[in-house]
């Protein structure tokens, strides 16, 4: 067995349609082979009845948001932080990541207005200077509603790490936020208003989306078209939602509220994103549609470990365990080849050979998912 070769035997393989006792090689970065039964050459590896997996692809974190600010107020250094976030990518099985940053906001002191173009840099930069654990790619988060959104996102849309483009309108008695209650509960407890001055901002809210939402979408959209951008929804609420995203060449429906826009999303090809978390806490916090639901109607396609990493891996277990669940094939494919395929990347996501060697060797304890090694490109990294 050559430096660049490893041999992963005695292990359960996930692969597309089923689930087999087997044999890896990873040779040079790639899957070289995949066999069943053990093997006996010199030097493989006893995965012990150890379950391998493909690596997982996350579309939409915004987990890097947090270690440029690990508490209000207190803002850390750029390089830093975008590799403390990293590593805990590779720790939670995350090999390829899409990390969201958020172009405009309804808060106007917001560090995500102050601190985009260092995170973008932060992370361009640890990438370009191979310190990087997993595959870091960006993903553009655009509050279509901001009177700035526009010319923000061509900015940084010339960037070689860009890969996807979700638009978001978090203007209240809509989406997220039909009820106008729910919206003045949520943001009046988050930045301490009283009632006058939250009269006020969501007076403020409401005028820019009716001033910009139409317009920045809709250009937005074109310049990811005409660039071979991913577009995901934010959000659709109704069928009306989801057929205007739709006409714009979305491929991923982020987070639908409703049962009718995840249904129709689906429908309509667009793969449907459910956030892990409420898998593991058995519903949303925000009181929308819980994703188990979706997975008892098939309709649920991608998972998405949004504010907590390692939500993600313990989803796609949970997920292949519920009564009405998906086989653990499918249930590893909404965290592996569903995202990868949705943004156009064909060589990962799936146990097979010439694809990239991004692996996660995985043991069930008490039916709960202990991660035990990842690799990335042949690469162990955790």
């Amino acid at each position: 067995m050559s430096a660049q070769e490893q041999i992963l035997t005695h292990a359960r393989l996930v692969l597309d349609d089923e689930v087999i006792d087997g044999t890896l090689v990873i040779r040079d970065g790639r899957i070289a082979a995949i066999d069943h039964g053990a093997s006996q050459a010199a030097g493989a590896v006893d995965c012990e009845g150890d379950t391998l997996l493909p690596g997982l692809v996350e579309l939409h974190t915004d987990n890097m948001e947090k270690y440029f600010q690990p508490r209000p107020k207190v803002e850390w250094p750029g390089r830093q932080a975008a590799l403390a976030h990293d590593a805990q990518m590779a720790a939670s099985g995350i090999t390829t990541v899409f990390d969201a940053v958020s172009i405009g906001d309804v808060d106007e002191q917001s560090m995500r207005h102050r601190a985009l173009d260092e995170m973008c840099q932060a992370l361009s930069q640890i990438v370009h200077d191979g310190l990087a654990r997993v595959d870091h790619r960006l993903h553009l988060r655009c509050e279509v509603s901001h009177p700035n959104t526009l010319a923000r996102f061509e900015a940084l849309s010339s960037s070689p790490l860009l890969g996807l483009v979700s638009l978001m309108d978090h203007a209240p008695g809509q989406r997220q936020f039909a009820s106008l209650e729910a919206y003045r509960v949520y943001y009046q407890g988050k930045y301490q208003l009283d009632d006058a001055a939250m009269n006020a901002f969501m007076a403020t809210q409401i005028d820019n989306s009716q001033r910009y939402s139409a317009e920045h979408r809709r250009a937005i959209a074109a310049s990811c078209r005409e660039r071979g951008l991913a577009i995901a929804s934010h959000d659709d609420a109704t069928v009306e939602h989801v057929a205007e995203s739709h006409e714009y060449g979305t491929r991923v429906a982020e987070f639908p509220t409703t049962r009718e826009a995840a249904e129709a999303s689906h429908r309509a090809g667009m793969a449907v994103m459910m956030g892990a978390p409420n898998v593991v806490r058995g519903g949303s916090h925000s009181g929308n549609i819980a994703a188990a639901d979706l997975v008892e109607l098939g309709v649920l396609d991608i998972l998405s470990s949004d504010y907590y990493p390692a939500a993600l891996l313990d989803a796609v277990f949970r997920v292949a365990a519920m009564e009405n669940g998906y086989a653990l094939p499918r249930a590893v494919a909404t965290a592996t080849r569903i995202p990868a395929e949705a943004v156009g990347l064909d060589d990962r996501g799936r146990l097979a050979a010439g694809l990239r060697a991004d692996l996660l060797r995985v043991r069930l304890i008490d039916d709960h998912p202990i991660l035990r090694r990842v690799w990335t490109a042949g690469r162990q990294v955790h």
